[in-house]
This record gives structure tokens, C-alpha cells and sequence, in this order.
């Protein structure tokens, strides 16, 4: 049973992996034949990639192909931004390598909670239920193209930036920190609830331990800094691009009002002691709460 679950697995991410290539060299050809503007153009590659994952996740029956979607394409865009459209200076090349570092270890960590492709993830089932032969245009519009739209506009300051040559400052440094850091923050949030999951005797039971003791979603604060370093780097060369922040202020209010509230909604229904731990830790910033006496 374990030889047949490991061979389902590896077979699962072979598909995957093929449908990410089909999907990424799709992407790269409309946008060297697009004439739009870049922004523009990149955003068409863009949805275009993303509808072709929603078609195969169509043809597979299960909406979590489209997953490593969020670590896969920030990495790609901007490595072939800078070989092709930006030059390799030493801003552009730092950026390249810590969002590659955050997209490593966020793809790393989907491929051993995934599975495999006889499983989709219980959001998506929840969404399937409620919205039955709807469920398509659930898929494609809610689970898709608005994440899709969310990334891209997070990363379209990291994409000028390296456009118009990534010049470094103090601000860039501190951008790039931030980028790390927050990358930092998720792998180490994930590995002690890994060690967690591995260890538990039964999934009522509740990580209030590490990060998680003060913390009830710490590897979502590290993705929120993530991209507010992104927009610091371009911000502090860039200061004209200000705008281009709302890309990290949607992702932040992605993770506030829709992953955070339907995940802790989620987990009170079978998790003991939830209601307490909601009330001791706070949401995001893992400081203690005082107790009243």
C-alpha cells in the first residue's frame, strides 16, 4: 500500500511537473508575440498560462493542480526578465535569488504536503459542494485567475524594478531582508508543524508550541512580508512606482479576510481548546499576549 501511494505520488508530480512546462512555454511565446505594453503583455502570458492549468486541473478532476502556481511563476517571470528585457546587474540578480529562495521553499513544501492527484485540497472540495455544476467557473474565476491577478500585481514591482535596472540602496537592502526573512519565517513555521503532524496522536490536537505558541499563522505573516519586501525594493529606487503597492496591500487583505477567517473556521470545528487559543494568541505577530489578572 505505501509502494502504491510513493509510485501514485511520483506519478502526480510528473503530470504536474509536464502541464507547468506546457503551461510556462505557452506563457513565454504569447508574451514575445504580444505588442502591447510589458506590464500588459505580461499579464496576458500570464492568464493565458493560468487557463491552460485551469483546463488540464478541468481534465485531472482536481482544482489543487493549480497550487504550485503561486511559488512557480514569480521565480520564472522575473529570471527571464532579467536575461531578456532587464540586464543582470547586481539589484536585479539579488532579487532573482531571494524570490527564487521563497519559491524553492514554498514549492519544496506543497510537494511533501501534497498527496497526490487523487486528493484536492478540502477548500476546494468545500467550494465543489456548495457550488456543484458551477463548480468550473468556481474553479477557473475564484481559485485561479483571482490568485493569479493577486501574484501578478505583487510582483509587478519587482518586475519594474529589474526593467529599469536594479540599482541598490539602503532601502534595497532593507527590501531584500525583508524577503528573506519572511521566507525564513514560513520554512521554519512549516517544519515544526511538519515535526507536529509526524508526532500528534490524533489531528484534534493543537500546535501551541515555537512560533505557533504566539502565533496562530506565522508562515502567513512570513508570505505577507515577502512581497512588502518586494515592493520596498522597487520602492526605494523606483519612489514614482508608489502605486504598485496594491498588489501587496491585496495580498495582504487576500490572507485578512478570506484565507485566515475560512481556515480558522475550519480548524475550531474539530481542534480542542481552538476557542482558547484564539483568545491567548494573536492572528499574525508572534508577540505574547498579556494576561489579565
Amino acid at each position: 500500500m505505501a509502494a502504491m501511494r510513493k509510485n501514485n505520488r511520483l506519478q502526480s508530480y510528473l503530470i504536474i511537473t509536464i502541464c507547468y512546462i506546457a503551461a510556462a512555454l505557452l506563457g513565454i511565446l504569447v508574451f514575445h508575440t504580444s505588442s502591447f505594453a510589458p506590464w500588459l503583455s505580461l499579464l496576458i502570458a500570464d492568464l493565458v498560462a493560468t487557463i491552460f492549468i485551469w483546463v488540464t486541473s478541468q481534465l485531472l478532476r482536481n482544482a489543487s493542480v493549480y497550487d504550485p502556481y503561486w511559488s512557480v511563476q514569480p521565480p520564472i517571470i522575473l529570471a527571464l526578465t532579467m536575461l531578456f528585457l532587464g540586464s543582470p546587474d547586481l539589484g536585479s540578480i539579488l532579487l532573482v535569488i531571494v524570490v527564487a529562495f521563497w519559491g524553492a521553499r514554498l514549492s519544496a513544501n506543497w510537494m511533501i504536503t501534497f498527496p497526490g492527484l487523487h486528493h484536492q485540497d478540502w477548500r476546494y472540495s468545500l467550494l465543489e459542494k456548495k457550488s456543484k455544476r458551477f463548480f468550473p467557473f468556481v474553479n477557473l474565476f475564484g481559485i485561479q485567475i483571482m490568485p493569479t491577478l493577486i501574484v501578478y500585481a505583487c510582483l509587478l514591482p519587482g518586475f519594474y524594478y529589474i526593467l529599469r535596472g536594479g540599482r541598490v540602496n539602503a532601502g534595497t537592502i532593507i527590501g531584500l531582508v525583508l524577503i528573506i526573512g519572511g521566507a525564513v519565517l514560513e520554512l521554519a513555521a512549516d517544519k515544526q508543524m511538519h515535526t507536529f503532524r509526524q508526532q500528534r496522536a490524533d489531528r484534534t490536537q493543537l500546535l501551541r508550541s515555537g512560533l505557533w505558541r504566539a502565533s496562530r499563522h506565522p508562515n502567513y505573516l512570513g508570505e505577507i512580508t515577502v512581497w512588502w519586501g518586494v515592493y520596498l525594493v522597487m520602492l526605494s529606487v523606483y519612489p514614482d512606482l508608489w502605486m504598485l503597492g496594491i498588489g501587496a496591500l491585496a495580498n495582504t487583505c487576500l490572507f485578512l479576510f478570506i484565507s485566515i477567517p475560512m481556515a480558522e473556521k475550519h480548524l475550531a470545528t474539530y481542534k480542542e481548546g481552538y476557542q482558547a487559543y484564539l483568545q491567548e494568541t494573536r492572528m499574525l505577530f508572534p508577540f505574547p499576549k498579556r494576561r489579565n489578572r
